[in-house]
C-alpha cells in the first residue's frame, strides 16, 4: 500500500521535528498564551497542561470533553462510572428500578454544595426540571427524552417516570449532563445575579477559585466535602494549544499531566526521565459508512465484501500508530453489552472478490467516499480505503466538505460512503446500538447508514424494557451480531487517548469517557527527580 507507507513516513518525519522543537528551551514559552510558569510543578498542586480550553462551566449547557473534564471534578450525579465503566453510587445511596417505568432514587444525607445550600430532593428535582425545561434547549436534553416526571416522594427520595421502558436510565443519569447543581445557584442563573456559565456550586472534591478564560483555571479542595477529601489543595489546568509546548512542559517539570499527545510524538514522552505515556481505550469506535438507501450498498453482500477488502489492523498500525484496537463491532470492551464471542467481518480481499462477483459486481463498480475536510485522520482514512478497494476492483472517489455540510449530507442521505465516528458517552450499549442502527433514528437522530431491520429493533426495544443486566446484554450481543454480519458500516477501531503523566503522580483516573478523576491524585515528591 504505497499510501499507507506515505503515511506513516510523514509521522515519522513529525517525531522527528517536534523532538527538535521539545528540546528547544524556547519552544516551552511558544504558543501558551500565557499560561506557563517558570517554575517545577509543587507537591500540592496539581497542575494540567490541556490543549482546549472550556466552553462553559455549566454541565447542562456543554457537548465538549474539556468541559465536562473539569465539571466532573466540581459536580457529582447521582449515579457514576468507575474505572472499569461499572455504575456506583454517589449522591444516590441506592436505586432500585421498580416496574418498567418507575425508578427510585434514595438521595444521600448529610451533603452540602460549595455555597453551603444542603442536597435533597427538591434540589435534584429542580435540576431535572431545568434540564428538561423545552424552553431552555439543553443540548443534551434527548438524553432523558423519556423521562416524563420527575417527583420529590419525600426530603431524600426522588422518583423518576419514564414514558416508555428504559432500562439504560441509571447509564444516563452518570452522564455530566445530569450532574446535580446548587439550587441556589440556578436561581441565580435564572435571574442573572450569576450566570453558571462562568460560575459553579457543586458538591465535589473540588470548587472553582477562578476561570481566567484563554489561559487557565483554577481549583480548590473542598474542604467540607462528605466523603474523603482530595489529596491536593489545589488543580491548576492551564490552556496549552501548542503540542510541542505541552511536551517541553512535562518534559521540564512545569506541569504534572498533558493531554493529546499524537501517536506519532508518543516515544518523546514515553522516553522521558521522569515521566511516561498514559494511554486510555475510548468508549467509541472510528466507522466507514454505507447509505443502505443506495445502490449498490443496499446489498449486504456488497457492503460485506468492501468490508472484507479493508485491513483495519494496517488502520490501526499505520494511522493510529498501534494505539488502541481493531474493532470489531461497535461496542468497545468498556461498554456495557460487549461480548468476547462477537465475531467480526476478517480482512480477505480474495473473498471479498468472490462475493462482489456473486453480487453482480464481477468487474466492480464506481462510488464516492464523503469526509470532513479538517480532520487529517478521516481524509487518510479515505484515501487508504481508496487503495484497498481499487484491488478489488471498485473505483473510489474521494470528496470532502467542512463540518456542518458534512454533517448535513450525511443527515439527509447524500452520501454513498463517509468517515465519521461515533463516541458511547453512557458507556451502555444503547447509547452505541439504538442512535446509529434502530430504524426510527434515520438521519439527524443518528441513523445516518439508513439501517433498517426488523429484527434488530426488535431486539433493541426488548432491551430497553430488560431489567435483568444479563439478559439485556445478551440482547444487545444478538443485535450486534446482526449489525456486524449486514455490515451498515466498516468498524475500524477503538482508538486510545494518547497523555502524557509525571512518575510523581500517583492516583490519576483517566476514565474511558475521557473524563479526569484528580479526587485521588497525589504528589510524591521523591519520585519528581526534577
Amino acid at each position: 500500500m504505497a499510501n499507507l507507507k506515505r503515511y506513516v513516513a510523514g509521522f515519522a518525519g513529525a517525531t522527528v521535528l517536534l523532538a527538535g522543537c521539545s528540546s528547544d528551551p524556547g519552544a516551552v514559552e511558544e504558543g501558551s498564551d500565557g499560561g506557563t510558569s517558570t517554575g517545577s510543578a509543587g507537591g500540592d498542586q496539581f497542575v494540567l497542561a490541556l490543549s482546549s480550553d472550556i466552553v462553559s462551566l455549566d454541565p447542562q449547557e456543554t457537548t465538549d470533553v474539556p468541559s465536562s473534564q473539569v465539571s466532573t471534578n466540581i459536580y457529582e450525579n447521582l449515579l457514576e462510572h468507575d474505572s472499569n465503566m461499572e455504575l456506583q453510587p454517589v449522591l444516590a445511596e441506592s436505586y432500585e428500578m421498580v416496574d418498567d417505568l418507575t425508578w427510585e432514587f434514595q438521595i444521600r444525607e448529610g451533603v452540602t454544595f460549595h455555597d453551603g445550600e444542603e442536597l435533597n430532593a427538591d434540589a435534584v428535582v429542580k435540576n431535572f426540571e431545568r434540564l428538561l425545561d423545552p424552553d431552555n434547549a439543553k443540548p443534551r436534553a434527548n438524553m432523558f427524552e423519556l423521562v416524563e416526571e420527575i417527583t420529590a416522594i419525600d426530603e431524600y427520595t426522588v422518583e423518576f417516570t419514564t414514558s416508555e421502558p428504559f432500562a439504560p436510565l441509571d447509564a444516563h443519569l452518570a452522564h455530566s449532563a445530569a450532574a446535580i447543581i446548587s439550587p441556589a445557584a440556578i436561581d441565580a442563573d435564572e435571574s442573572g445575579d450569576a450566570l453558571l456559565s462562568v460560575n459553579a456550586a457543586g458538591t465535589g472534591s473540588f470548587e472553582l477559585d477562578e476561570w481566567v478564560q484563554g489561559n487557565e483555571i483554577r481549583l480548590s479542595k473542598n474542604e467540607n466535602y462528605w466523603g474523603e477529601e482530595a489529596q491536593v489543595s489545589q488543580v491548576t489546568l492551564r490552556v496549552v494549544p501548542e503540542q510541542s509546548t505541552r511536551i517541553g512542559m512535562l518534559d521540564q517539570g512545569e506541569v504534572h499531566f498533558i493531554d493529546q499527545v499524537e501517536s506519532a510524538n508518543s516515544g518523546i514522552v514515553d522516553d522521558m526521565q521522569n515521566a511516561s505515556l498514559l494511554t486510555q481505550e475510548q468508549l467509541g469506535f472510528e466507522y466507514i459508512g454505507f447509505n443502505t438507501d443506495v445502490e449498490p450498498f443496499d446489498d449486504p453482500d456488497v457492503r460485506r465484501a468492501i468490508a472484507m477488502a479493508i485491513d483495519s489492523e494496517v488502520l490501526l498500525e499505520g494511522l493510529y500508530g498501534g494505539f488502541g484496537s481493531v474493532a470489531s463491532g461497535p461496542l468497545s470492551e468498556y461498554t456495557f453489552g460487549y461480548s468476547e464471542d462477537t465475531q467480526g467481518i476478517e480482512y480477505d480481499p480474495e473473498g471479498a472478490k468472490e462475493l462482489l462477483a456473486e453480487a453482480g459486481y464481477e468487474d466492480g463498480f464506481s462510488a464516492s467516499i464523503l469526509t470532513n475536510d479538517a480532520n487529517p485522520t478521516r481524509i487518510h482514512i479515505a484515501e487508504v480505503a481508496q487503495d484497498y478497494l481499487q484491488e478489488v476492483g471498485v473505483d473510489l472517489s474521494i470528496e470532502m466538505m467542512e463540518w456542518g455540510a458534512f454533517l448535513d449530507a450525511t443527515d439527509q442521505g447524500n452520501t454513498e460512503m463517509f468517515v465519521l465516528g461515533w463516541s458511547t458517552v453512557t458507556a451502555d450499549a444503547d447509547y452505541a446500538l439504538h442512535p446509529n442502527f434502530y430504524s426510527g433514528n434515520h438521519g439527524s437522530q443518528g441513523n445516518s447508514t439508513f439501517y433498517d431491520n426488523e429484527e434488530v429493533d426488535t431486539l433493541l426495544t426488548e432491551a430497553r424494557s430488560e431489567s435483568d443486566n444479563d439478559a439485556r446484554a445478551d440482547l444487545y450481543a444478538q443485535a450486534e451480531q446482526i449489525i456486524i454480519e449486514e455490515a451498515p458500516m466498516i468498524f475500524t477501531v477503538h482508538n486510545d487517548y494518547i497523555t502524557g503523566i509525571a512518575d510523581s503522580v500517583e492516583g490519576f483516573n483517566h476514565l474511558a469517557t475521557g473524563i479526569y478523576d484528580l479526587s485521588e491524585v497525589s504528589i510524591n515528591e521523591e519520585e519528581a527527580g526534577y
